[in-house]
């Protein structure tokens, strides 16, 4: 049974009798004025939430079924909430997965694999000289170039070392990490960084324009630093929104001046702070430029697809 009330100023509910309401004594009719607000608020917020989600199964059912190789038999898998709907693409292909290994940048994406019925194998368990056949992986925020920040979830050096043993790296994200600029709506850079050197680290950080760069905190001790799979400290660094390789052919100073930088020009001076494993900006190559030169992948992702509001897939391509 529904019941609709029609409150005038002079209304209260303590002279009004409805089932399941007889407990309720408040001062003022607004408070069950906010109560219908709270849960209208709560109903919006729930149906965005299952748009982002739509939008993210449509990214990664396009993503692979556009690139995910026949008789492939190493596949990097990421971190991330959108990489759940790219192992859901993968089982839906209905293709024989029974020789195929799956190579986790974490944890968290290893039991993805494993509760997908699917074969996980560690990175540090891959025979030498195995390639990958392609990695798939989100992100936090891409810009025009398709360089990525990376590391919200702490797992920035194994999706890295990942993503540069595939042949092709592929980003599936929604399109809420599409910006034109890195540092654009996401906050900050992600480091990892040896917990003995944290100190140092910050202070250099800020040397280099960072704004306030702190320790990562663990989300249910805030006091205790978080751990990566390698046992180290995430700092996460603020900077002013990053310039692009077209932003300084064009005149901009990318250099750190006033704390502005270009992309690669700082992901380089923040890798050279002692005590810093590696940092969540992934710029650079793409796959089939460092196999060009005789490497073997790239931090960048050769293609990146978005899931948008209106279920559609948009898809950006990296320069060859």
């Amino acid at each position: 049974m529904r019941y609709f009330l029609k409150l005038t100023p002079q209304c209260c509910l303590n002279s009004l009798s409805v089932p399941g309401l007889s407990s309720l004594r408040p001062s003022s009719p607004r408070v069950f004025f906010s109560l219908s607000v709270s849960s209208n608020r709560t109903r919006f917020r729930s149906t965005m939430a299952s748009i982002v989600e739509e939008a993210k199964r449509a990214a990664g059912k396009a993503a692979v079924d556009n690139h995910y190789p026949k008789d492939a038999k190493y596949v990097g898998i990421g971190s991330g909430s959108t990489i759940v709907y790219v192992v859901e693409a993968i089982k839906d292909l209905g293709i024989d997965t029974s020789v195929t290994k799956y190579v986790p940048t974490g944890s968290q994406s290893k039991q993805l694999i494993v509760s997908a019925g699917l074969t996980a194998i560690d990175f540090d368990a891959l025979p030498q000289g195995t390639v990958l056949d392609i990695a798939f992986d989100g992100a936090d925020e891409v810009d025009d170039e398709l360089n990525l920040i990376k590391g919200g979830g702490a797992c920035l050096f194994q999706e890295k070392i990942v993503a540069l043993q595939a042949k092709e790296f592929i980003c599936v994200a929604d399109s809420r990490k599409l910006q034109s600029r890195l540092l654009s709506n996401w906050k900050y850079i992600p480091i990892e960084v040896a917990p003995i050197a944290a100190a140092r680290v910050l202070t250099a950080l800020t040397l280099l324009g960072s704004i306030d760069p702190a320790v990562r905190m663990q989300p249910d001790a805030k006091t205790v630093p978080l751990r990566t799979d390698q046992n180290f400290y995430i700092v996460d660094a603020p900077f002013a929104s990053l310039l692009t390789k077209a932003d300084v052919l064009i005149g901009q100073d990318g250099s750190g001046k006033a704390g502005v930088w270009e992309v690669e020009a700082l992901s380089q001076a923040i890798k050279q702070i002692p005590g810093v494993l590696d940092v969540g900006i992934f710029s650079g190559l793409t796959g089939p430029q460092a196999q060009a030169l005789g490497g073997i992948g790239g931090q960048k992702p050769v293609a990146a697809y978005f899931g948008m509001p209106d279920g559609s897939v948009s898809v950006r391509k990296a320069a060859p």
